[in-house]
């Protein structure tokens, strides 16, 4: 650790942050500690050498905590103790002499670092953002990562979205197959119907639709992955004559017709750009008469970012919940008449807990699925996307809609 002195930073964030429920702890031992006073649980953050301030000091902001956290030069002790702090502390403003004092500290503790190894798991896209391309990338980034891990902990159905529980102790496997038959009666399946289910992950949807209702169903994903894993699954269930998955972008259906079309989880990954487009094509999808149900997150406050660069670079590269306002208006100007929507937000921080409570049930089978930077970064996510429904940033929308017959 060359040169490196790291006292003065401890010094400077005492005074640019009098009130923290959190602690700081050095490399050398030195602590900074919370100023709450009392026996509540706050989150430690432990810079593991010189190279954690040097990954915040050449990327300032949220990427360079990101790239010190993912690589485990920073680590944070107690996740669920950060998510209350994320719900309920702010960092006060500071003016510019605060600032440079806090940078001058920070360089005199990294002492002599070049700039650090970008950390393994950040994707860096590149091509022209939503191209047919670039959203395939994006998506295997996500969803190509393991179906083990995927199983270790979604529900025996791999479900991957909102469960929809009746009560709050209601098993999370009830409550996704709940879900899976609200989205058949929204979109009133009768046996022999086609429908087409876009992003259709593992094939949890198609397999509910099919083996209930007796329909046709055309899964595509964007995720080589999830269609082998879901052909295996149609597969094992006998049900290969009623359900066809595809490697298939949405906007490469074609002419091809339907008399039903389900969108669960997928809506977030089309962008502003594409938003109109997706409705139309979804439309034209459809037979006069026939039933869309749209089921997606959406962004609750005007004027907030889409996405920080923790998200963007390593759980969901260009995903942007669009406002359901903003759904809406593409869903009715491509000629469907809206009936009825609603909103799932406490729904969905319950199916993040339970996601939490599977995936921290075995950390080392976890990181032995993904590795070391991967687990970091989903012990995280899972924890802020549940902050989001939680803190009202954001919610979760089905959209039911019909093309006049």
């Amino acid at each position: 650790m060359p040169l490196s002195r790291p006292g003065a930073l401890l010094t400077e964030l005492s005074h640019a942050l009098p009130d923290r429920p959190f602690e700081v702890r050095l490399w050398e031992g030195s602590l900074l500690p919370s100023t709450t006073g009392d026996d509540a649980p706050v989150p430690t953050f432990v810079a593991h050498s010189p190279r954690a301030i040097a990954h915040a000091l050449y990327a300032p902001g949220q990427l360079g905590l990101s790239r010190a956290f993912v690589s485990g030069e920073l680590e944070i002790h107690d996740f669920e103790a950060l998510a209350r702090l994320l719900r309920t502390w702010s960092p006060p403003p500071l003016d510019a002499a605060a600032k440079r004092r806090l940078a001058v500290a920070a360089v005199k503790a990294m002492g002599l670092q070049g700039p650090p190894r970008v950390p393994d798991a950040e994707l860096q896209p590149a091509g022209l953002r939503h191209s047919l391309r670039r959203d395939s990338r994006a998506v295997r980034h996500h969803y190509d990562l393991s179906n083990a891990f995927f199983a270790h902990f979604l529900d025996p159905s791999m479900t991957y979205s909102c469960a929809i529980f009746e009560t709050p102790e209601q098993p999370l496997e009830a409550a996704q197959a709940n879900k899976q038959e609200t989205v058949c009666r929204k979109l009133e399946l009768a046996p022999g119907m086609r429908v087409l289910d876009v992003g259709c992950g593992w094939g949890a949807f198609a397999l509910h639709a099919a083996r209930n209702h007796g329909v046709h169903v055309t899964g595509i994903t964007l995720s080589g992955e999830q269609a082998a894993e879901a052909r295996r699954r149609v597969a094992q269930a006998g049900m290969t004559d009623q359900i066809e998955i595809r490697v298939q972008d949405y906007r490469e259906l074609g002419g091809e017709r339907f008399d039903a079309v389900s969108s669960i989880g997928m809506v977030e990954h089309v962008g502003a750009v594409n938003i109109d487009a997706y409705a139309r094509t979804l439309a034209n999808a459809l037979e006069p008469g026939g039933w869309l149900l749209n089921h997606g997150i959406a962004r609750l406050r005007h004027g907030d970012p889409e996405a920080g660069p923790f998200s963007e670079r390593y759980v969901f590269a260009d995903a942007a919940p669009l406002h359901l306002s903003r759904i809406l208006r593409a869903i009715e100007a491509a000629g469907l008449a809206v009936r009825h929507a609603e909103g799932y937000p406490e729904h969905y921080a319950r199916t993040l807990t339970r996601w939490v409570e599977n995936l921290e049930s075995d950390l080392e089978e976890a990181e032995r699925l993904v590795g070391a930077e991967r687990l970091r970064v989903w012990r995280l996510y899972l924890r802020g996307a549940r902050n989001g429904f939680e803190s009202g940033f954001m919610s979760v929308f089905q959209v039911r809609a019909r093309k006049p017959a």
